[in-house]
């Protein structure tokens, strides 16, 4: 058994449910271009795909130039969007968080992110929920030359915390966060209750737990004391 040193967290679907503010900057721009709205539930399922991946599905685009000129286009809606601190999709931590982050602190255990998605949109929403100051460490493209699922941002985020990476956690809702925890010799956990496509299955992932809530991950550690076992089983 070995004392965790410290927990990671993918951003959208993991620690933050943003989908709202997806949902509402897609069909905003659908609703611009005279185009009927996306269902909001596949705009979720969907979220952790990309801004590409959007626009593909929005507008019925294949790769090229055009796909290349509405996710230009998207990404300066979104930025609009989350910069309205009075707009009714606020993101927010999803249950359990909160309490699982005091109880980190209170342990002396790092946590961070370590996300896929531009700083100049995570530093806002972090600072929105009031969780920027808090976390110790927040890793994104363009602190690296190889974004996940390649480990280059993990490994970045235990020098910065001063962690071993086989004594931390990484917590995650895309195969490509399991596949860079488990090259970074991290502990994996699979969050089933993030954006997740209907055709994907997180079961086939290979995370060493996984988990549809927070509170069942806030369990375990706390069933395993927070130490990492050398066999993790799946939950």
């Amino acid at each position: 058994m070995r004392a965790i040193e410290g927990i990671f967290f993918d951003l959208d679907g993991t620690l933050l449910d943003t989908a709202d503010d997806f949902v509402v900057t897609v069909n905003q721009m659908l609703a611009d271009h005279q185009r009927p709205p996306v269902d909001g539930g596949i705009i979720r399922q969907h979220v952790s795909c990309g801004a590409r991946k959007l626009m593909q599905l929005a507008f019925n685009l294949s790769p090229g130039k055009a796909l290349e000129e509405k996710r230009e286009l998207f990404l300066y809606y979104y930025d609009q969007h989350i910069k309205d601190h009075d707009r009714s999709s606020f993101a927010h931590p999803y249950p359990g968080i909160l309490p699982l982050l005091e109880a980190l602190e209170s342990r002396n255990i790092a946590w961070g992110i370590i996300t896929n998605k531009p700083k100049f949109y995570t530093i806002p929403l972090m600072e929105q929920v009031g969780l920027m100051q808090r976390s110790q460490t927040l890793i994104c493209p363009e602190d690296v030359t190889n974004a996940k699922p390649d480990p280059q941002a993990l490994f970045l985020a235990c020098e910065q915390t001063r962690c071993t990476a086989r004594n931390c956690v990484y917590i995650g809702d895309h195969a490509r966060d399991i596949a860079a925890g488990k090259s970074a010799g991290m502990t994996t956990v699979a969050a089933h209750y993030g954006y997740i496509a209907a055709d994907d299955n997180p079961n086939q992932w290979q995370a060493d737990v996984n988990i549809h809530n927070v509170p069942q991950l806030h369990q375990w550690l706390e069933d395993h004391n927070w130490r990492l076992p050398s066999t993790t089983p799946a939950i």
